[in-house]
């Protein structure tokens, strides 16, 4: 079986989509729609911005969302998949991939989620910062010993976790984690402390425009990183979306998850190659492939 997977922040570079746009009218068209929603040309900035606009939260999600939503759509029946996840944003991707969302209602919350969580990340001064070479249990016992806002955000693979929360804390947490014996445990250059309780105000207000965007029946189930086993029911699907920015990305389980129910070649749809290799990581056994047109 098929699991096509849909990567975060983090994947963006520039020329990301050109490709798809200079092979494929449906592509053209779908950009530069893209660009009247937003109301600024984001294709211009994909094509051809620096690394810093590209940082941008604002710029970043709708980026990766178009680059990998377009490039599902461009595959045409191709695009075959048994299941669908993504991490973080990517989330979003999967679920206009497979149909619980129209194109536009899905840019339209991937805008704004990014300038929600913008504004949270204004709030507090916050981070995030990468944990390698400690099981899970010892991280998020850690993260409790520690005084103020700091919780486990990413569970990317075995040994691989990302903790979030107060600048602060998360320094604390960082010492702390090396005298457990972490490898490493490092500050990421992020604008804030994505899935945390820090991220309530935009949760709320992502809540609100979900709410209020039709979500149908997907075509296949799609492992979200709130529960991490599959679903299909579409209001489920609203809840759990709704749950996910305040809520942990539990990568590792939704892998396992969708390879217990059959998954054992997984197809990455979108910028960079990051997820293949998490994947590989909590099970060397699957294939991994990348999208093409």
């Amino acid at each position: 079986m098929k699991a096509y997977i849909f990567p975060g922040q983090g994947a963006q570079h520039t020329g990301m989509g050109q490709d798809l746009y200079e092979a494929s009218d449906k592509a053209k068209d779908l950009f530069q729609h893209a660009n009247e929603v937003l109301g600024f040309d984001i294709t211009k900035i994909m094509f051809e911005g620096s690394v810093e606009e590209l940082k941008q939260t604002k710029v970043t999600q709708p980026a990766i969302f178009l680059h990998s939503t377009i490039l599902a759509e461009v595959m045409g029946t191709a695009f075959q998949p048994d299941m669908v996840a993504g991490h973080s944003l990517g989330e979003l991707s999967a679920l206009v991939a497979n149909r619980t969302i129209a194109f536009s209602d899905g840019l339209q919350l991937v805008y704004k989620r990014a300038l929600a969580m913008q504004k949270a990340c204004e709030m507090t001064e916050s981070t995030m910062a990468a944990v390698l070479g400690l099981d899970d249990q010892i991280v998020e016992e850690v993260c409790k010993s520690i005084s103020g806002i700091v919780v486990p955000a990413n569970y990317n693979c075995p040994g691989q976790l990302v903790i979030s929360g107060e600048l602060e804390a998360v320094n604390k947490a960082c010492e702390a984690m090396k005298e457990a014996g972490a490898k490493r445990a490092l500050l990421l250059p992020v604008g804030g402390a994505f899935h945390s309780p820090l991220m309530e105000p935009a949760r709320e207000e992502l809540a609100t425009a979900i709410e209020n965007t039709q979500f149908t029946a997907p075509a296949c189930p799609i492992y979200q990183n709130v529960p991490t086993t599959a679903v299909t029911n579409a209001s489920e699907i609203k809840k759990n979306l709704m749950a996910q920015l305040t809520a942990p990305v539990k990568w590792t389980q939704s892998v396992q998850h969708m390879i217990a129910d059959g998954a054992s070649t997984f197809i990455e749809v979108g910028p960079g190659n990051v997820l293949q290799g998490l994947v590989k990581k909590v099970d060397a056994s699957v294939t991994t492939e990348k999208a093409e047109i």
